[in-house]
């Protein structure tokens, strides 16, 4: 079932999306906020292929999302086949920066830089333990 999860290229995560009619607007192009719900995707199927999983942090803590820039390049339409790739590029105290991109073949069509911090159930920052730490590292080449 990992499969579902995307894998790994290199230190980039790959994970597979087709676009359906519920994905459009009514001009037939994807609507905008469905990159973020793919990317959405990409960072949390990124953080279980590591080991990673929301349900055991929750109730101690939850990552969320504190900044996003975002790029919209092109637009993709119904049953295009997407990729979303997801790369760890800083991980400091209580959060991690990602650089995110949905592309279509070669073609870049939407890119984000993300902030995600951990925080605890009273939403302060929390330091993300060692063994996530560990976690992510793994398969990333990032600046500590």
């Amino acid at each position: 079932m990992t499969e579902l999860a995307g894998h790994f290229e290199g230190d980039t995560h790959v994970l597979a999306l087709r676009i359906y009619y519920e994905d459009t607007d009514f001009s037939g192009a994807v609507y905008h906020a469905n990159y973020l719900k793919f990317c959405e995707r990409g960072r949390s199927d990124c953080l279980r292929l590591l080991g990673v999983h929301h349900h055991e942090l929750s109730g101690q803590a939850s990552f969320v999302v504190r900044r996003m820039v975002c790029e919209f390049v092109k637009p993709a339409s119904i049953d295009d086949l997407l990729r979303v790739e997801t790369r760890l590029v800083t991980l400091l105290g209580a959060r991690m920066d990602l650089a995110q991109k949905v592309r279509r073949g070669t073609e870049t069509l939407f890119e984000a830089e993300v902030t995600a911090a951990l925080v605890d159930g009273k939403g302060r920052p929390k330091r993300i333990p060692p063994a996530i730490v560990v976690a992510l590292s793994a398969h990333a080449k990032i600046g500590q």
